[in-house]
């Protein structure tokens, strides 16, 4: 699969607004085939701070997401709301869901 991690610094007159503001381009990502999940999260350390955590079945999934309407809107629509260029990893791993955290196993 294809696993993203990136970080959004907000405008913070805009941060209490984010899962609005990125409703539309949300629901339409979690939408397409092979897209198997795009979560936001609020950072605890800076609350101007959003995690998107992402994952792509394959490459032809990561393909059709970056080359979708929505997503050409989210580039044009989405930055004048932030503070700086979101920072990213992308990369391939050998999976296809989550591994359990075995030294933190739940008895």
């Amino acid at each position: 699969m294809i696993f993203i991690t990136a970080k959004f610094r907000v405008r913070p007159e805009h941060t209490d607004d984010w899962p609005a503001i990125t409703a539309d381009f949300t629901t339409a990502t979690r939408a397409e085939p092979g897209c198997l999940w795009f979560t936001w999260s609020r950072s605890v350390d800076d609350p101007d701070e959003y995690v998107l955590v992402e994952a792509f079945a394959d490459d032809a999934a990561a393909t059709h997401h970056v080359t979708s309407d929505h997503f050409k809107a989210a580039q044009q629509q989405l930055p004048p709301y932030l503070l700086e260029t979101p920072r990213i990893i992308n990369f391939k791993v050998p999976q296809d869901d989550w591994s359990e955290l075995g030294e933190m196993a739940v008895k």
